[in-house]
């Protein structure tokens, strides 16, 4: 990673440090000088509009959703379960770390006419790969005919995800998990499949616990 990437990288690690909490995207280019101690010109250089600010951002939100997708696949065999519970990881993570969901900005054709060509170019790639990965596995679960359930699947979860975070929802409460879990079975054609129970939740949490206080090597 070159150095310029390695500066890019921090300063969207910034900006997501200081959006925590905040549930509209009030952070501007000239925020970032006194949080990141990187010169205005340097920051204006890597990005050339607020609307650069804003989608670098959402790529690298995207870019964690997707890894943790790749995790979830790995961990889960039956692609009913990987969906499930990668969709709930999703909402855990909001909820605990209280990062700034992007789905309250993101997609946005207008963010995207006026950014820089390579950020909007990656927004685009990273999204793609993400509704893909969903496909997939819906796909895997059983295709119903009758609807487009992926649609269905992500206006909901986009929908589901700004009110949970508007509701400031307990990220360690089973029942919200078991809810959401209820809906998008439905959503994509399987209420015949047995749903996982709310003690599966509060077994998943416990697990999701540990996994955070294990130290990095």
């Amino acid at each position: 990673m070159s150095t310029w990437e390695q500066r890019e990288k921090y300063l969207v690690e910034v900006s997501q440090r200081c959006l925590k909490g905040h549930k509209t995207f009030d952070l501007c280019r000239s925020h970032l000088v006194n949080s990141s101690q990187i010169s205005k010109g340097t920051i204006y250089n890597h990005f050339s509009s607020e609307a650069d600010l804003i989608v670098a951002v959402a790529c690298n939100q995207y870019q964690q959703w997707h890894d943790l997708a790749q995790q979830n696949r790995q961990r889960y065999e039956d692609p009913y379960l990987c969906f499930i519970f990668h969709h709930c990881s999703r909402i855990y993570d909001l909820l605990k770390q209280q990062d700034f969901l992007v789905d309250r900005v993101m997609p946005n054709e207008s963010l995207l006419e006026n950014c820089s060509e390579q950020y909007r170019q990656r927004f685009e790639a990273l999204r793609a790969q993400n509704i893909e990965w969903n496909r997939q596995v819906i796909t895997e679960i059983g295709e119903v005919a009758g609807f487009d359930r992926l649609e269905l699947a992500i206006q909901y979860l986009r929908g589901a995800m700004i009110n949970i975070d508007d509701a400031k929802s307990k990220y360690d409460d089973p029942k919200l998990y078991h809810q959401l879990s209820y809906a998008l079975t439905q959503l994509i054609g399987h209420s015949s499949k047995r749903l996982p129970k709310l003690k599966d939740f509060e077994l998943w949490l416990s697990e999701q616990e540990t996994n955070s206080h294990k130290p990095l090597h």
